[in-house]
């Protein structure tokens, strides 16, 4: 997802070489962020050569905005529990 978040789309390949991962991986994870409406799925032939491009839904945004919100917020309650004890 933090890909699609700075790309408005990638296909299947740029995808798999940036995150370094098997086909096989690299469908279940898309299936999966697709089924939960994620992610847009565009399939087209370039030629006669398949080419599948990803590319994040505002739902998919909002879901990833409030994940790192939520890491921060794991994050400043860790660093404000450290420097009280000191």
């Amino acid at each position: 997802m933090s890909l699609l978040m700075i790309h408005d789309q990638l296909d299947f390949s740029a995808l798999k070489n940036q995150l370094a991962i098997t086909d096989g991986n690299m469908a279940s994870h898309m299936t999966a962020l697709e089924k939960l409406k994620y992610i847009q799925v565009q399939k087209k032939f370039i030629g006669k050569k398949p080419n599948t491009t990803y590319s994040a839904t505002p739902s998919g945004k909002k879901a990833f905005q409030s994940h790192l919100a939520a890491l921060e917020a794991i994050i400043h309650q860790r660093n404000n529990s450290s420097t009280s004890k000191k």
